[in-house]
């Protein structure tokens, strides 16, 4: 076969409407799943980092699963909210609080 031809029928595929609006809705669908799931991360980590604050401590056990819930979070880029949380418990481990 031409390489024009095989050109043309790729470039052909790729241009046309239907394969783009299929991965503009499989980009949003994966954005709202991780934004769902940021939310639920966000939510736990807000839930344990106040209660551990709340009380002045935070035993080695929960902050390990602070840690397990926060990595992931982190990846997935969440804001700074979570961030300074994990912080300050990881502070109050650090310290023997």
């Amino acid at each position: 076969m031409d390489t024009q031809i095989i050109v043309t029928i790729v470039l052909s595929v790729l241009a046309s409407s239907g394969l783009w609006q299929y991965i503009i809705f499989k980009s949003q669908y994966k954005s709202a799943q991780t934004q769902a799931i940021l939310a639920l991360l966000h939510n736990e980590i807000h839930s344990i980092a106040e209660e551990a604050i709340e009380k002045g401590s935070i035993t080695a056990d929960e902050f390990d699963n602070l840690t397990n819930l926060y990595e992931p979070y982190k990846a997935l880029k969440g804001n700074g909210t979570g961030e300074a949380l994990y912080q300050k418990c990881k502070n109050m481990i650090s310290k023997g609080e």
